[in-house]
């Protein structure tokens, strides 16, 4: 059922006959109910859908940093709108029967700060990932507050585990448990920095992969 807030003339939301009325990003829209369509989707149109819901699976436990972290709100396209459709274009990879990520071009953040320079990672302690990198800080905005954070994804069970604060710019290492069913997987890794204030914030990036121990 529709509700009208102002009157016959004003916004709605919810269905009222065959339109739906909603609040987009601070606009009144108005939208016609999609048809049900009883035709079976093309081949092409299938493989798109999975695409689209691969994308969407793999980038979907790490919403909190893209939505702080990637780039800016352009109009109507938000910062997961745009970490989307950057990962359908550039990332996802088709092989046969099904899909994969180009990892070293995954982004979990975009951004201007100074990012991770000369960043390693190790795992001389059980279910611990170790991180070690420059201190630059005083180059561009980059200050010794900044914050690391990590993102480290396990592809066989296509989990992720991030942390919003590993450690201070300046303390050149830090570290992060993970859960101990990951002893023995081989994961994937990215860092950024991001200010205390979360204001600002560097791209991410690709520290590799390393085998859990």
């Amino acid at each position: 059922m529709g509700t009208y807030n102002k009157g016959i003339l004003g916004a709605f939301s919810g269905k009222v006959g065959p339109v739906v009325g909603a609040n987009w990003r601070g606009k009144e829209v108005l939208r016609s109910l999609p048809r049900k369509s009883n035709k079976a989707a093309t081949p092409e149109q299938a493989l798109h859908r999975l695409k689209f819901a691969s994308v969407i699976g793999f980038l979907g436990p790490i919403y909190p940093i893209l939505s702080r972290y990637y780039g800016a709100n352009q109009g109507e396209k938000s910062r997961v709108n745009r970490a989307m459709s950057y990962h359908m274009k550039e990332v996802i990879v088709y092989a046969d029967p099904d899909f994969t990520f180009a990892y070293n071009k995954v982004q979990l953040a975009k951004g201007y700060l100074i990012g991770v320079e000369a960043g390693a990672i190790s795992t001389a302690t059980t279910n611990t990932i170790d991180f070690s990198w420059n201190d630059n800080s005083g180059q561009g905005e980059a200050v010794a507050t900044d914050k690391l954070v990590v993102g480290v994804y396990d592809a066989a069970t296509k989990n992720w585990i991030y942390s919003l604060g590993v450690a201070d710019r300046s303390a050149t290492t830090g570290s992060l448990l993970l859960p101990i069913t990951l002893s023995g997987a081989t994961v994937e890794v990215w860092a950024l920095f991001a200010s205390a204030d979360g204001k600002r914030n560097s791209t991410s990036t690709y520290l590799g992969n390393v085998v859990v121990s």
